[in-house]
């Protein structure tokens, strides 16, 4: 089978396109043959050595959906030819094959596609630990997706939504504000644009928000603190280098700042977030955003996109 292979940590251009042998599932495992592949952020962390040492040559990823080839022995959650995603891999998804452990491959409804399902794992999975297991909301509540247009962006709007929460949400870029109006978001804001966060203020008469879900808290944090209101929240979910903040602005509204890594998470918060995914998926309240589908072998193309500005949906790998 074809997969991307990383020899040395560096710059995209380090990621080949190469042949491999056929991974083979033994107990608990499961074998996915590949349709779509999810390019997170975190990939290219990965790949430039930012998230310590690695045995080379390693194949990138986490997340795809495709369907099931084979499967070891003790397996009974899914069967050959089911769709499913997979959230984690043993060999990494840039492959047109995956091996999995039985626990991180998921059902896809047939009405959702192969590339929204590969859209699923990281995203969608980040989006509900970031609101749910750290945010901790009641309904009523105002949430700001500050950074909406992304893949957990999107996936965070429809979370709150479901939720009753009211959901404020920013984006850069005509597409991105487009999108997240689409996405059911009740105030729309253009984080490009002067005077924004005035206007946030002012769409809560001056209360502030209950949590804000920041993307980019190297950029906003410091911002983010006027906007909370009393006992409020700033979850930190993506974050590029180090910022100054007033560490008064959290003693005067008696606020938090709570990160967020799915890395974190144990077997039990996972069994709980993919649980919750797979009924908002069949119920229809979650449906994933793709923006860009790329051939697998444009890999490297894809690790600058997702780190460009103007993020509007998720970027797709087809094998």
């Amino acid at each position: 089978m074809k997969a991307i292979r990383i020899h040395e940590f560096g710059a995209p251009s380090v990621m080949k396109l190469e042949e491999v042998p056929d991974p083979v599932a033994a107990h608990n495992q499961v074998v996915v043959r590949v349709k779509a592949i999810g390019v997170n952020p975190v990939d290219t962390y990965i790949r430039e050595g930012k998230y310590g040492p690695r045995s080379f040559p390693f194949t990138p990823g986490t997340d795809a959906a495709g369907v099931v080839e084979s499967i070891g022995m003790g397996v009974t959650s899914c069967k050959i030819d089911d769709r499913v995603y997979v959230a984690g891999t043993i060999n990494g998804a840039y492959a047109d094959k995956v091996l999995c452990d039985e626990r991180r491959v998921h059902p896809l409804p047939a009405f959702i596609t192969y590339s929204q399902g590969a859209a699923i794992g990281v995203p969608y999975g980040t989006a509900y630990r970031a609101l749910l297991q750290r945010a901790v909301p009641r309904a009523g509540e105002t949430v700001l997706v500050h950074g909406g247009s992304g893949g957990v962006g999107t996936a965070a709007i429809q979370f709150a939504k479901s939720l009753g929460l009211t959901v404020f949400a920013t984006a850069g870029s005509p597409a991105g504000i487009e999108l997240i109006r689409k996405q059911g978001a009740h105030r729309v804001f253009n984080h490009r644009e002067d005077g924004y966060l005035k206007q946030i203020l002012e769409a809560t008469h001056g209360m502030g928000v209950a949590i804000i879900l920041e993307m980019a808290s190297h950029i906003n944090l410091g911002y983010d603190l006027t906007l909370l209101a009393k006992n409020g929240r700033v979850i930190v979910i993506g974050n590029r280098g180090p910022i100054e903040i007033n560490p008064r602005e959290t003693m005067t509204r008696e606020s938090d700042i709570r990160g967020v890594t799915l890395n974190n998470a144990t077997d039990a918060d996972l069994h709980a977030i993919h649980a919750a995914i797979v009924a908002g998926l069949e119920n229809r309240t979650l449906s994933p955003v793709v923006g860009k589908e790329m051939p697998l072998a444009d890999a490297a193309k894809s690790h600058e996109a997702v780190m460009a500005d103007g993020a509007h949906g998720k970027i797709v790998l087809v094998p």
